[in-house]
């Protein structure tokens, strides 16, 4: 298991936008949310069209599988669980990332741009709804419907940190299937959607090389994932992206992940080690809530407070000269769009190799 110190953990400035008791700690920091929730997240979110012409435009999933779900995987624990300052940054400097995924969209016409309200408001909702039917499916089960109604407003409140805006967010599981409904006839398994999703689902691309004696156990964990992540996929989305998985393999995959979550959960330090092995950047941003090392502030602000407080703009009015430039770059001089917002990440999100 990767290396993991105590002694080493540093606490978060504050308890962020949620802190403790809450439903987002309660269900984030369950072993189903790095993992099956996170992957199912990944996969689903390819079939809308412009959000997977900005994936296959930067190639970020081909060229760097690990370093990417690393990332990723930091900057959705730190909307849970880390300090309010630390968050606002990275919500803001993600917005100068995405502006590096524009262009034009390779099937239908028209133009994709990762900032786009419409496509953050997908991200947001498949991102947070595959981590609660993670949890439900693998985990400790259905939430109470006070729980749920609290998530959901959770859902709400972190969109804030997106281009979107949070009065989009459905406040019920009603809510959520509506969207749903009403994106399914916008899906598409176009050729470049197909390719993401079978590869988004080879975990061992993003599991760190073993030694020749323990790739068996790699790979059978790997493939675990895998079904588990196909099992929480509803039918007639597998039918149109070709994924192909027996319903026998859907009912034997609940009860081998749901004893292994609840093991890898008994003991806060195994668990940590475990999401060394997937995301290192991650385990800084867990540790403290998992030990449960009290932040330097024992407060919970809002994004706006944070705002406020930090002085940046909303994430849809931020960097709008820069996003202008890189916009004049790529549809004016047919240029490719500046590294600058990935280059200025690291620091935030993690190296990019």
């Amino acid at each position: 298991m990767a290396r993991f110190k105590r002694s080493e953990v540093q606490p978060h400035e504050d308890y962020g936008f949620f802190g403790p008791g809450s439903v987002v700690w309660k269900v984030w920091s369950y072993p189903t949310a790095p993992t099956v929730g996170f992957q199912r997240a990944s996969v689903v979110e390819e079939l809308d069209p412009p959000l997977v012409a900005a994936v296959h435009g930067t190639q970020g999933i081909y060229q760097r599988a690990r370093t990417r779900y690393d990332r990723t995987l930091r900057y959705f624990a730190m909307v849970a669980f880390a300090g309010s300052r630390e968050v606002s940054k990275a919500a803001d400097i993600l917005v100068k990332v995405h502006s590096k995924a524009i262009g034009e969209l390779p099937y239908g016409g028209g133009t994709y741009d990762a900032n786009d309200p419409a496509s953050q408001l997908w991200i947001q909702l498949t991102g947070w709804h595959s981590i609660l039917y993670a949890y439900e499916k693998y985990g400790p089960g259905k939430l109470t419907a006070r729980e749920e109604k609290e998530y959901w407003e959770a859902c709400a409140l972190a969109a804030e940190l997106q281009t979107c805006s949070p009065d989009d967010v459905p406040r019920t599981r009603d809510g959520i299937r509506a969207y749903f409904a009403q994106m399914r006839p916008r899906l598409s398994a176009s050729p470049i959607a197909r390719q993401a999703m079978n590869h988004l689902l080879r975990t061992e691309l993003v599991l760190p090389p073993v030694p020749l004696w323990a790739k068996p156990v790699s790979l059978a964990v790997a493939k675990a994932q895998r079904i588990a992540t196909i099992a929480t996929m509803p039918r007639w989305m597998r039918e149109m992206a070709g994924i192909r998985q027996s319903r026998l393999l859907d009912l034997l995959i609940v009860p081998v992940m749901k004893v292994s979550f609840a093991l890898a959960h008994l003991n806060p330090e195994v668990e940590l080690r475990l999401l060394g092995l997937l995301s290192p950047s991650t385990v800084p941003v867990v540790a403290p809530i998992k030990l449960g090392i009290p932040p330097r502030k024992e407060e919970v602000l809002t994004p706006a407070e944070a705002r406020a407080r930090y002085g940046y703009a909303k994430p849809a009015e931020a960097h709008l000269e820069f996003r202008a430039r890189q916009s004049a770059r790529v549809f004016g001089d047919g240029k490719a769009p500046s590294d600058q917002g990935l280059i200025e990440s690291q620091d935030v999100l993690g190296p990019l190799a």
